[in-house]
């Protein structure tokens, strides 16, 4: 059906708001009061619950349902990710407000058993926080302090129904805007929100779309940046698996407010979900008539078309994005003249990522006072972030700007992992800092943390404990800047590779304090002379880590040792007391260094030793080798 009024979209609102009438509930009921009772259960669709095997757990429900003439009363949904990914796979079940974690296949059974038939949770299947052992089947402590504006939807509708899209106040913000607002109203109204670019730059979004209008060329393009590079980063990809249409509505005010009339996602081919989706999407919201001609009646005609990226995270950036959808090779270009000048086709365009524009809408609705009213002085709203590393609950996090690194990395993230101490959180991805144990209380936000040599990025939050060497994670986010640059400016081609060597050099116990001083020196001239984002951020990893952490360059070079024991080639291993002649370390080891007769301790002979650690791996007694 084709709406050809604002009527018609409020009319269809109406008629499907009973498809999320028992999920959020305001006054949430018992689990033995819920008998007799029509339930939702949604199964998390997210990439980890995903791989851990949640569709199986999907199916195996819906089949032990129809098994027992529950299906009618009981409805199976697979929206898109929770968010808290290290408890996977996950189901919640509405209006009971339960959540069960890393449910498995013979769990099906008991659930509905238990659950749904006798009145009674499962216990066992309840989050337990770690350190106190209480059960929750509700308000886990992963999701307290969160609030979600950009993921509103994501894990609560349906992402393949643009019913239940509309239903949750989906498309509501475009109407106001095609009946009440004029372009340059919008505009103003974004300027006025604070909302900055969630792509990494953090430019501010209205002026963006601002000078973008004020172009006098008849053509213009809006263009969703979802070519999301950064290692471990998911944050993007939740929102086009569990909230497409959020992003088309996005797109299609901030094309009517900049004057454009066809949109471009470029979506990474590594996405299959997410453009399936997408594919879907863009389908019904043609079948609707909210894509195409005469938009909801109005003079407004503007329609979206998908391109894929080959996975260069060069092509993250705006001007080589352009140049991939042009089909040339995907290098930057020299600024000025800016997209907003002269971008794709040599017309005026504006680039927005997946989680700016899935902002719009709400902003649109609620206005820009209640945004502005989140988060900090100059970083307004909230920021998703992929917690990741160390840390006990890895998961997508959407935090009020200003939220403090030691919140969401100990109350959210649950602290780190096997009680070990936290060493380092790594913001941005890998063109970003590493952030030491002393900035733990800095607030998250744009300022805060490049005053402290990081930066926001996208939202990859890497968490690093003591048993991590800082010198081989630089050596490591380094690698992949080296192997990502597109070879186009000198400073990023061959300067990436020189650092990159002077670190091999370090971690083998062949560096010199001549080499940090050259480290310090081309990380700044890079930066400084690099000619897009990739090579002025990527020695960011070193110049943080030799400013935060320079004992540990300096006992790789002058001690010849990696005080976390990492690289390999520094490390010298021992045989202690404790070994009682097994004789299986001697019988592994490639080099035949091990001597030793059964049943009495061995010895390494360190000069032939070749440090590979197949001696440690073999053995089976606590403490019988050490490497220090």
């Amino acid at each position: 059906m084709k709406l050809t009024s604002i009527n018609e979209l409020n009319a269809l609102k109406m008629q499907n708001h009973v498809l999320l009438e028992n999920r959020r509930l305001t006054h949430p009921v018992t689990t033995k009061d819920a008998l007799g009772m029509p339930r939702n259960v949604l199964v998390c669709g997210g990439p980890g619950c995903h791989s851990s095997g949640s569709p199986k757990i999907a199916e195996l429900l819906e089949e032990e349902l129809n098994r027992r003439g529950l299906s009618e009363q009981v409805k199976v949904f697979q929206p898109g990710c929770f968010g808290f990914c290290e408890k996977g796979p996950m189901i919640e079940i509405h209006p009971d407000n339960t959540t069960y974690c890393e449910v498995s296949a013979p769990d099906v059974a008991v659930i509905i058993e238990e659950h749904f038939i006798q009145g009674n949770q499962v216990e066992r299947l309840l989050f337990m926080e770690p350190s106190t052992k209480k059960r929750f089947a509700a308000d886990l402590p992963f999701y307290q302090g969160q609030l979600r504006i950009a993921l509103r939807n994501v894990g609560y509708i349906a992402p393949e129904n643009i019913l239940e899209y509309i239903a949750a106040d989906g498309y509501q913000a475009l109407a106001s805007v095609l009946l009440n607002r004029n372009p340059l109203e919008v505009i103003d109204l974004i300027k006025k929100s604070g909302l900055r670019g969630r792509g990494g730059g953090g430019f501010p979004t209205g002026l963006k779309w601002e000078l973008t209008h004020k172009s006098e060329a008849k053509q213009r393009y809006i263009i969703c940046n979802a070519d999301e590079g950064d290692p471990g980063a998911f944050m993007d990809r939740s929102i086009l698996e569990g909230d497409p249409h959020s992003v088309l509505e996005g797109m299609l005010i901030a094309g009517s407010a900049i004057g454009a009339s066809h949109g471009f996602i470029y979506v990474r081919a590594e996405y299959p979900a997410a453009i399936r989706r997408l594919q879907i999407a863009i389908g019904q919201a043609r079948d609707y008539g909210l894509l195409g001609k005469g938009i909801l009646g109005s003079n407004f005609c503007f329609d979206i078309e998908l391109k894929y990226g080959a996975g260069a995270f060069v092509c993250g950036e705006e001007t080589s994005l352009m140049h991939s959808i042009e089909g040339a090779r995907g290098e930057p270009s020299v600024k000025p003249p800016f997209p907003a000048e002269k971008g794709l086709w040599g017309k005026p365009t504006c680039v927005n990522n997946v989680e700016t524009l899935a902002n719009v809408p709400p902003i649109i609705l609620k206005g820009a006072d209640w945004f502005a009213s989140i988060g900090t002085e100059k970083s307004k709203g909230t920021k998703v972030f992929a917690l990741a590393g160390k840390v006990q609950n890895v998961g997508l996090v959407e935090v009020p700007m200003g939220t403090t690194l030691r919140q969401i990395i100990f109350n959210m993230g649950g602290g780190i992992k096997r009680h070990k101490t936290f060493k380092a959180a790594q913001t941005g991805g890998p063109s970003g800092g590493c952030i030491p144990s002393k900035y733990l209380d800095t607030p998250i936000d744009y300022e805060s943390l490049a005053a402290i040599g990081s930066m926001m990025g996208s939202g990859g939050l890497i968490v690093m404990d003591e048993s991590d060497c800082m010198v081989n994670i630089a050596k490591f986010f380094l690698e992949f800047s080296v192997d990502e640059s597109c070879g186009r400016c000198t400073a990023c081609r061959v300067g990436t590779k020189r650092l990159h060597e002077i670190l091999t050099k370090i971690t083998e116990g062949k560096g010199t304090l001549d080499d940090l001083d050259k480290l310090e020196k081309l990380g700044k001239i890079i930066k400084d002379t690099s000619l897009c984002g990739l090579g002025q951020t990527a020695p960011n990893p070193i110049l943080s880590t030799i400013e935060y952490f320079r004992d540990e360059y300096l006992a790789h070079i002058l001690d010849k040792t990696c005080p976390a024991g990492v690289c390999k080639s520094l490390l010298k291993y021992h045989i202690t007391e404790n070994c009682i002649g097994c004789t299986l370390c001697a019988k592994k080891c490639p080099a035949n260094c091990i001597t030793g007769t059964a049943k009495e301790r061995h010895v390494i002979d360190e000069e032939r030793c070749l440090n590979c650690g197949a001696c440690m791996e073999q053995c089976r007694v606590t403490g019988a080798i050490i490497h220090h």
